[in-house]
């Protein structure tokens, strides 16, 4: 990518969910503050700090690194989602946009100063190797993670197809650190699966939002109507670890599932707030339900985040779905990427989003109307580091809710083809769902 073109490539990136605000495009926000606001006294300590450094450190340093430092470490303190980028830090966010990068296929996040896992891609070396969500990586290729940015981690996970990489794990329950050596590959997420998993109830399982999953949903449900030759009575929507994307495509689906006209007159699918008038934006169903109103039920657990949340959070608010599962991983921040010369710009965290009855998800999550575990964990105390939300990560940003937090569990992988005997959760909807059609047949609408 040329240099001069990064600054219209930061405004024109889209509306990833924890990354772009929709209110921020090709402006940048109103200041809070002048310049000239900032104190005399900390900008002289600040330059103070420059020059002893430059004078009294073990090594020579110029001017650009320091300041460079400087600014990441500004953002740094903020909070875990605000952080500086450079020429290759955008390069790997725009790889991540798009669907197709070499790596090993994991969505990941800082936990202090280690690497956690929010989950794996589906059908990757990740998921093939059994890497799980809340895992953390403390080295990679042997080198210790403490103290090195998200960023500068990806970056030695990433690689060609056919290179290796090794991973040390910390997971929960395990006696010692894991050792897993992967193939890397190149990675393609395929945002939409679909199946019948009976005759009349059907199932589609979003790994991500990207900006094809839209249509990519809207095909689907076409097809297993096709397939399944006389309406459907029952759906399973699965959002389980599933990490976020597009905030474009999470509106669009939660639309896709929504009557417009048979909602009272709060008809929002999730609105943001923020400092400034351009952070605050308002999401609206303006279509009709796919489904006709079926009996619907979205699956989350402590994987499901951002994008994510937004989808089961608008269904659940509108009375549109029963939220089943565990509770979600509680990412509500919005951030936005702010240039600040055509090498270099910041991703900054803008606003907080909101469900349609006025929730804050963040660090709280969306609690499932019915929680169904997945997995039983003996003794959850083994290793508290491993039990990893939002609300667990330094720094986070609050949520005026003061209620406590659930306790996180650990969280198996959704089977690539789900089977609902294999599946507890799965299982569990399908036996919901069977008995809402027995209970009020074709009475059940929205």
């Amino acid at each position: 990518m040329q240099a001069s073109h990064l600054r219209a490539k930061l405004l024109t990136l889209g509306l990833f969910i924890g990354f772009i605000s929709p209110a921020l495009g090709a402006k940048t926000p109103s200041k809070v503050t002048a310049p000239d606001d900032v104190p005399a006294a900390e900008i002289q300590r600040f330059t103070t700090a420059i020059q002893d450094i430059k004078q009294y450190y073990v090594e020579p340093m110029d001017d650009k690194a320091l300041f460079e430092n400087a600014i990441r470490g500004m953002l740094a303190g903020l909070d875990p989602h605000s952080s500086y980028l450079d020429m290759a830090d955008y390069t790997e966010l725009q790889a991540s946009t798009q669907g197709e990068f070499g790596g090993v296929g994991l969505e990941v996040d800082m936990d202090n100063d280690w690497v956690r896992i929010v989950t794996p891609i589906d059908d990757t070396p990740a998921t093939k190797a059994g890497l799980k969500p809340g895992d953390l990586i403390v080295k990679i290729n042997n080198q210790p993670l403490d103290g090195m940015s998200l960023t500068d981690a990806v970056k030695l996970m990433r690689g060609p197809k056919g290179s290796t990489v090794e991973l040390t794990i910390l997971r929960k329950n395990a006696q010692e650190p894991l050792q897993f050596k992967l193939m890397r590959d190149v990675i393609r997420t395929q945002s939409i699966k679909s199946k019948l998993l009976s005759p009349s109830y059907a199932y589609v399982r979003i790994s991500q939002f990207q900006a094809t999953t839209a249509n990519d949903l809207v095909a689907a449900i076409k097809h297993l109507q096709q397939q399944n030759k006389t309406p459907l009575k029952g759906f399973v929507l699965d959002l389980r670890n599933n990490p976020g994307g597009l905030l474009e495509s999470a509106i669009a689906v939660s639309d896709d599932f929504l009557n417009s006209a048979k909602l009272s007159d709060n008809k929002l699918i999730v609105y943001t707030k923020g400092r400034t008038p351009s952070s605050n934006m308002n999401a609206y169903a303006n279509s009709v339900d796919l489904l006709n109103g079926i009996p619907m039920i979205v699956l989350i657990n402590g994987g499901s985040a951002s994008a994510a949340e937004i989808v089961a959070g608008a269904l659940q608010d509108q009375n549109r779905a029963i939220i089943m599962g565990q509770t979600s991983f509680g990412k509500g921040s919005v951030q936005t990427i702010l240039p600040l010369d055509k090498e270099h710009g910041i991703k900054i965290t803008t606003a907080l989003y909101y469900t349609p009855s006025g929730r804050s998800i963040q660090a709280k999550g969306i609690t499932p109307d019915i929680e169904v575990d997945e997995l039983a964990i003996a003794n959850p105390k083994n290793n508290p580091l491993l039990n990893v939300k939002e609300a667990d990560l330094a720094k986070h940003l609050s949520n005026s809710d003061n209620s406590p937090n659930p306790a996180a569990i650990d969280q198996p992988l959704p089977s690539t083809n789900p089977d609902p005997n294999q599946d507890y959760q799965l299982n569990q909807a399908l036996v919901l769902l069977k008995g809402l059609n027995t209970l009020h047949g074709a009475a059940y609408r929205q």
